[in-house]
């Protein structure tokens, strides 16, 4: 029996480029495969939530051009939720937006990062022992964020980092899995962000960007560790 996956969808594809590329939601569905998972989806950025924990067995947060620390009145219930979905001991994965999300909501800090903007195709170190065939010494994902995890919650491991984003992925303990890159997303769509995107990037930045874009990446690598993470079922890993 399939588990139900319900995605949180903190965020949204551009509109000009929706006639062509699917919303954040269904590049999810697309990446872990439709028949992987019965898919619920909500809408948290528009103030849509489940009535509870108990509406998936299993939870995935999108990312978002959205701030974690922004004042938007959908961000305390979320973290609400994220808190309710630890307690109770659901599998969660957290992409972007989502993986700092979740951290801020556990205690961690969330902040623009000094540092400026990672975009395109960026070269992550990843731990073996939680992403197991997906990890090696560099592994390609493309990247869109200025913000990032500047200090982990305590209750967090760091499982992959590159020499700019220190917390590029956190475990904690079998529950919850989050990473900063988008394995949802390929070179196509990222051209196309970052055409739709091209006033808000420096111009160094951008240029950079767009010369990474015909590398290869390592995305069904990452789906593979994602699908049986959320498919686990972490009562049995020991959770509590």
């Amino acid at each position: 029996m399939r588990k139900t996956l319900g995605i949180l969808q903190a965020g949204r594809s551009p509109e000009e480029v929706l006639d062509r590329y699917p919303d954040y939601n269904q590049m999810f569905v697309d990446l872990l495969g439709a028949d992987s998972f019965d898919y619920r989806h909500w809408a948290v950025l528009d103030n849509e939530f489940p009535d509870s924990v108990n509406e998936a067995d299993a939870w995935l947060i999108t990312g978002s051009r959205f701030g974690a620390y922004e004042p938007h009145a959908w961000i305390p219930p979320l973290e609400q939720l994220i808190r309710d979905i630890y307690a109770k001991g659901s599998a969660m994965v957290g992409i972007c937006f989502g993986h700092q999300i979740i951290a801020q909501a556990l205690g961690g800090k969330v902040e623009k990062f000094d540092g400026g903007w990672s975009v395109g195709r960026v070269e992550y170190q990843l731990d073996s022992t939680v992403f197991g065939e997906a990890s090696q010494t560099n592994v390609p994902l493309m990247a869109f964020h200025q913000d990032q995890v500047t200090q982990a919650p305590e209750c967090a491991t760091n499982a992959g980092s590159t020499s700019f984003c220190e917390n590029a992925a956190l475990v904690y303990d079998s529950r919850i899995l989050t990473i900063q890159p988008h394995p949802e997303f390929d070179a196509s769509f990222v051209a196309a962000l970052l055409e739709a995107r091209s006033a808000i990037l420096p111009k160094d930045i951008l240029h950079q960007a767009n010369q990474t874009l015909g590398e290869p990446l390592q995305q069904d690598p990452i789906a593979l560790t994602l699908r049986n993470f959320l498919n686990s079922d972490p009562a049995l890993s020991g959770a509590n």
